[in-house]
């Protein structure tokens, strides 16, 4: 049982400094965050809209 609890504690804590990188490049990459705005990834610019 020790031994799961020590691997829960890693895997919460790789998921907590994975959280932090993607945040970290979030706000260095240059782009704002606004909650509500669709992502656009990799969107063709003559691609149709289902909207």
């Amino acid at each position: 049982m020790k031994r799961v609890a020590t691997w829960a504690f890693y895997a919460i804590g790789a998921l907590a400094i994975g959280y932090l990188a993607l945040y970290a490049y979030a706000m260095f990459s240059g782009q704002p965050i606004v909650p509500g705005d669709p992502i656009h990834i990799f969107r063709k610019p003559d691609a149709p809209s289902y909207s």
